[in-house]
């Protein structure tokens, strides 16, 4: 990963964007890693035109919790996540016990996507810390 994609970064929720989906990618790898999904690409994610992951354990059901509200509540759940959502900062927070910092994303025009990205960002980061 290179700077401008480091996991803890605060990021707005437009990110998925076809330019970024390695940069989603990758969190959503991380992500599934801390929740102990097995997930397997794609195929057509790298052409950038299905930004889905399918789970292994449950007939392929497609997976992305940062498109799918659904998805990020289960990974939030299964994580024992916490999320404050400020408005007058305009700013989703995540944090996961043992974390010493949330994971912010600014709302710009969607926080609903904020929060999912927030959600997917703190359990990426815990993914990271996993072997």
């Amino acid at each position: 990963m290179n700077e401008a994609s480091q996991v803890g970064e605060a990021v707005g929720p437009d990110r998925s964007t076809e330019g970024n989906s390695m940069i989603d990618r990758e969190l959503l790898e991380l992500a599934a890693k801390a929740a102990g999904y097995n997930i397997r690409v794609e195929e057509n994610w790298l052409a950038g035109e299905l930004p889905y992951m399918h789970m292994e354990n449950e007939r392929g059901r497609l997976w992305n919790p940062l498109t799918d509200d659904g998805d990020a509540l289960r990974l939030m759940v299964k994580l024992r996540m916490v999320t404050n959502v400020c408005e007058s900062d305009a700013m989703t927070t995540c944090f996961a016990e043992g974390m010493a910092q949330g994971q912010a994303c600014d709302f710009m025009d969607d926080p609903y996507a904020a929060t999912r990205r927030a959600i997917v960002l703190a359990a990426a980061e815990i993914g990271k810390g996993m072997p």
